[in-house]
């Protein structure tokens, strides 16, 4: 199939050249964008191919979530907490292991359907996703890629393994990995922070990592008491435990939040050329700081923490959040939020080619040019102008619907699975 783009108004996201003419967007994991000087005629195109008018609309490529976390979609509106937390433990204990707790493999895959969806429509094609269903964890993996699929997406999953639901479930999350992994799952091993994470665990999940050629994904110093668990503990700091663990020298290894670190921390972090995310609007909600990631790394991309699916929203929330802390320029959160598309291409993962787009129809009061573009980025553009994506070469949204799923099927089983879990954690 081929898919021509008419009429377009191409933005190279890396320079921000502005070219206006018709591209042909190539089909599959590695497809190309390529500029033609003309459409074919209708009688010269074959039966599978497309022509889409975007009447002068910006084109660019889509966006990337750096961490996500499905499994929490249905918790949005849910009851409050049998405890109101006073901290980020009790938040923990109070709220998000005791959704992860009551999952079961529909709500799952109704979590990742409606995650998919609303990515989908916020222009984001790639996402990497880190899960936990304690009491659910045979095919969840599985599970949520082929929710992925079905709406369009290309995915980078794992399961948070962890000690603190005992011995044969943190036995069953690497049995997960194994299974996902070795039938040709695109992963990371997953681990939830340090303090829930005993040594015996640690060296396997590197063991798996390393064994399938990829990292861990990993919470880092989220709170101040993953730290002060870590010292008490291991009589080292989190960055250095997973250093000495042989973490670091995979180079797929994501360090998650990283707010709490020391000069020695960072050092480390440098010196390996590891990847950390941020997750800035979780970070506010749960109120355990903010990090200056300017002195940590220029390799920083961002996430939603699970929050919610707009990484143009998050784009924004750290610039604005950044500035009074790390003095952050525009062209600096513009590079984190595409820095994930750098990450994926530098560790060999697939389904971020050139043929992953978005049409936006931004409707713009002043006039888009390569040297004002980031302006527009951080004050102008945000999801509404979303009108058309394109995944692998293959329309996923058009005029602001989903090609490939009922929508209104999706969110109205999802809307019946959260109530499932909201009386499933009432009973717990």
């Amino acid at each position: 199939m081929s898919l021509y783009l008419k009429n377009a108004k191409y933005l190279d996201w890396q320079t921000f050249e502005i070219t206006a003419g018709h591209l042909l967007v190539e089909e599959g994991n590695s497809g190309k964008v390529t500029s033609v000087n003309q459409i074919p005629e209708q009688s010269e195109l074959a039966a599978e191919d497309r022509v889409i008018d975007c009447q002068n609309r910006l084109v660019t490529k889509s966006f990337g979530c750096g961490h996500h976390h499905i499994y929490s979609t249905l918790a949005r509106g849910m009851p409050a907490p049998k405890k109101i937390p006073t901290n980020f433990q009790e938040i923990l204990t109070y709220i998000w292991w005791t959704v992860d707790k009551c999952l079961d493999l529909e709500m799952v895959e109704a979590s990742a359907l409606a995650s998919a969806l609303y990515c989908a429509k916020n222009g984001v094609t790639f996402v990497i996703d880190h899960h936990a269903s304690p009491y659910a964890i045979e095919g969840s993996l599985a599970t949520i890629a082929k929710a992925f699929d079905k709406v369009g997406l290309s995915h980078l999953l794992c399961y948070e393994l962890s000690d603190r639901d005992g011995q044969a479930i943190a036995d069953a999350g690497l049995a997960e990995h194994e299974s996902y992994l070795s039938g040709g799952g695109q992963g990371h091993v997953g681990l939830h922070a340090s303090f829930t994470v005993g040594d015996e665990l640690l060296t396997r999940a590197v063991e798996l990592a390393t064994k399938y050629n990829t990292g861990l994904h990993v919470h880092v110093a989220e709170d101040k008491s993953d730290q002060d668990a870590c010292l008490k503990d291991y009589g080292k700091r989190v960055v250095q435990r997973y250093a000495d663990a042989g973490a670091l020298a995979l180079p797929q290894t994501m360090l998650v939040h990283c707010i709490h670190l020391d000069e020695s921390e960072k050092e480390l972090i440098r010196t390996h050329g590891s990847w950390v995310t941020e997750n800035i609007e979780s970070n506010q909600n749960n109120n355990v700081g903010q990090a200056n990631y300017g002195q940590i790394t220029d390799k920083v991309m961002l996430g939603t923490d699970g929050m919610h699916s707009d990484m143009l929203r998050s784009a924004k929330a750290a610039f604005l959040s950044g500035q009074p802390l790390e003095g952050v320029g525009m062209d600096t959160i513009y590079d984190r939020f595409r820095n994930v598309h750098r990450y994926i291409q530098q560790n060999g993962f697939k389904g971020d080619g050139d043929n992953n787009l978005v049409i936006l129809d931004y409707d713009a009061p002043t006039e888009v040019t390569s040297a004002n573009f980031i302006g527009h980025f951080i004050y102008g553009l945000d999801s509404r102008h979303v009108n058309t994506v394109i995944a692998n070469g293959r329309v996923i949204v058009e005029n602001g619907l989903v090609t490939n799923v009922d929508e209104e099927e999706i969110l109205a089983h999802a809307s019946e699975m959260g109530n499932k879990l909201w009386k499933k954690m009432g009973e717990s």
